[in-house]
């Protein structure tokens, strides 16, 4: 071989060889993301925080760049394998389905089918935005992150002096009906209350859930990074075991009607909302037409405030809006409300 010739060799070696390592780079990273977004492992819970779309727009790039280095038209398997996964996992491709359904609008709740519904919201507030709540008339408000003397002065915009408020710290549930009993741990930003609409005698609880803020450190290269996702993880999980525990002790659940909602700071497909999938339906995909993200309010990645309920509530329309001072969207989730399902 002339020196000619090895010099253009070399060349295309190194480009074989970047290709193929791109190939089975993402190849590897599929394998990864499948087994681990399904089996959700603590061990790693730093890397299922991303959305899985996000591993999968790496994983196609890499494919792509193997289709262009090494001129293999092997590299679509990867790519279409990327799309399929992601159309099969991805939180926001939940909502394909529900392209005819009709959102929640401004204003007092429509009836559906002719039967009334329940309207409710879940908010983290840092602030007091009043006016985006009101114009959506809720029957039941959770808020997390919100200041007591906010809580009331919302309240009071919501329901005037009918309205009812357990507060916890700085969480609560308003409603515009009537609270009969409500139930709170020191330690635990979770609460309840007991709910009973006037008009029909039901009750029904409410579970205003505010797991601890999760980890957000993102060096996956420290192993410090993966041990404290771990352990953010668990404490979220024994947090949501205490509040049903407490949900359990004081009503007939999982046979008695309870809405959950709130602030789970957890990715969507977290171990967390395994715990309580057989026991609630999570409104949004049921019933959302569109992508139901509310972190961070500006580029909404993750779904992490959420509203679940028991068969006994059907859900029929849900959607998120904007409140201007905070950094969640909030959740519009409308039900409705059989006591016996």
């Amino acid at each position: 071989m002339n020196p000619r010739e090895s010099l253009r060799t070399a060349p295309h070696l190194a480009r074989l060889l970047l290709g193929w390592g791109a190939l089975l780079g993402t190849c590897l990273l599929l394998g990864l993301t499948v087994v681990t977004y399904a089996k959700q492992p603590d061990r790693f819970a730093a890397f299922t925080l991303m959305p899985v779309w996000i591993w999968g727009g790496i994983g196609i790039a890499a494919a792509l760049a193997g289709l262009l280095l090494c001129r293999s038209r092997i590299a679509w398997l990867p790519a279409a394998a990327w799309l399929v996964v992601i159309l099969a996992t991805a939180d926001e491709a939940r909502t394909l389905a529900n392209f005819r359904h009709d959102p929640p609008r401004p204003g007092p709740a429509r009836p559906h089918l002719g039967e009334p519904v329940v309207r409710v919201i879940t908010a983290n507030l840092d602030l007091h935005p009043a006016p985006e709540l009101a114009r959506w008339k809720p029957d039941i408000v959770l808020l997390q992150d919100t200041w007591p003397h906010q809580i009331r002065r919302i309240a009071l915009d919501l329901f005037g002096e009918d309205g009812s408020i357990h507060i916890h710290g700085t969480n609560a549930i308003i409603t515009r009906w009537e609270i009969l009993e409500h139930d709170a741990k020191p330690d635990q930003r979770t609460h309840q209350a007991t709910i009973r609409i006037p008009a029909s005698g039901a009750t029904f609880k409410v579970v205003n859930v505010h797991l601890v803020s999760a980890a957000t450190d993102l060096s996956l290269w420290r192993r410090s990074v993966w041990t404290g996702h771990r352990v953010n993880r668990a404490i979220r999980l024994r947090e949501l075991e205490t509040a049903i525990s407490a949900l359990e002790s004081s009503t007939g659940f999982p046979a008695a009607p309870a809405i959950l909602g709130g602030d789970f700071n957890a990715p969507p497909g977290d171990a967390i909302y395994r715990r309580i999938e057989e026991q609630f339906h999570d409104a949004h995909p049921a019933a959302g037409r569109r992508p139901g993200n509310t972190y961070h309010r500006r580029f909404p990645i993750l779904r992490i405030d959420r509203i679940h309920a028991t068969p006994h509530f059907t859900p029929v329309r849900s959607r998120t809006d904007i409140a201007a001072r905070s950094d969640h969207r909030f959740v519009i989730a409308d039900f409705l409300f059989a006591p016996s399902p």
